[in-house]
């Protein structure tokens, strides 16, 4: 169970606090763990590995960021496979496993995992140099490495970091004094490319508060509704999620004009309870209201309940689509005997 990040995390920079103070040097320590483990030599894989990730605890876009990715690396011919660590599933543990939709459940192999399988065969392990052998062997040309840019298993060819722009770096210190798994000089230092994601005034707060990014190629954009024939503004809705930071799930619902008549929130990636299903359930049903909740979490459900709540379909919209396409090419396509445009 993922636990609530406390509020001292979010302050800005220059008034961080004094919780966050007194935490500091514990932070340094955490950072200095970090800097020990990606220092370790990795793997290089016969075939170009793009790494997506991001300097913070809980989620800043990454899935939806890979799935961009997956779905880039196709249009270009690639066959692409998509490795995960399969955070708060069992397979992870051992062996390489490649995510079978039919069959394996989200206890199994994690709900990112099977995010990403409804675009490209994905295999989760720990051992991300596992994986990769696996998927290799398996016929990827290309392997798209899910929220591993602290993880040194691997040699990347492209290292892609995700920003959430609303959260930026939070008050800018390391766990447990701030939310930051790495310095972010350090982090910026390995990357090779930043995607700022979320609504125009937040990106451009961002990219003011942390000028630092304007020293890597930024690409911005936004993770948006996918249209699903819905009028929402016709609908009453009883949202549901269970992510890193839920409000963005009820803003976007807001946004496509939906009347929320409540809004539950859960820690991220746990598993649903079947008494607190029944409540949302029988509260859905006296308001008259439609029940909604993430792709991710959707999948978390029992199969029994999945019918009664729908999920929302998101897709990340980039500004400069055809700039994001041509890096991937300058990263896969000489790897694969190919030359990029």
């Amino acid at each position: 169970m993922t636990l609530a990040a406390p509020a001292f995390w979010s302050n800005p920079p220059e008034r961080p606090g004094w919780l966050a103070r007194l935490l500091r040097p514990l932070g340094a320590v955490y950072a200095a763990a970090t800097a020990r483990r990606v220092a370790k030599a990795g793997w290089r894989a016969p075939v170009p590995v793009i790494c997506l990730g991001n300097l913070t605890a809980g989620g800043a876009g990454k899935t939806p960021s890979a799935i961009a990715v997956l779905q880039a690396l196709a249009d270009l011919g690639v066959e692409a496979h998509a490795i995960s660590r399969g955070h708060g599933g069992s397979a992870g543990q051992g062996a390489p496993h490649r995510v079978d939709l039919a069959r394996d459940p989200a206890e199994r192999v994690g709900d990112e995992p099977l995010l990403l399988a409804a675009f490209a065969p994905t295999w989760v392990c720990r051992d991300r140099a596992a994986a990769a052998r696996a998927a290799t062997e398996a016929g990827a040309q290309a392997l798209v490495m899910d929220d591993g840019f602290q993880n040194p298993g691997l040699v990347k060819d492209l290292s892609i970091l995700v920003v959430d722009a609303e959260a930026g770096f939070g008050n800018g210190f390391c766990i447990p004094a701030g939310p930051l798994r790495e310095p972010v000089a350090a982090g910026l230092a390995r990357a090779d490319l930043v995607l700022a994601v979320g609504p125009a005034p937040a990106r451009a707060r961002l990219r003011a508060r942390w000028p630092a990014l304007d020293a890597l190629p930024v690409i911005e954009g936004e993770v948006a509704a996918r249209d699903i024939g819905i009028d929402w503004s016709r609908e009453r809705v009883l949202a549901f999620a269970g992510i890193a930071r839920p409000e963005k799930f009820f803003a976007t619902l807001r946004g496509l004009g939906a009347e929320i008549v409540a809004a539950h929130a859960f820690p991220d990636h746990a598993p649903f309870a079947p008494r607190a299903l029944r409540r949302l359930e029988a509260e859905a049903a006296q308001a008259g209201a439609r029940m909604v909740t993430t792709e991710k979490d959707a999948v978390r459900l029992p199969p029994a309940f999945r019918g009664k709540a729908m999920p929302l379909p998101v897709e990340l919209r980039l500004v400069a689509q055809a700039e994001f396409r041509r890096r991937l090419e300058k990263a896969v396509l000489p790897r694969n005997g190919r030359n990029s445009a």
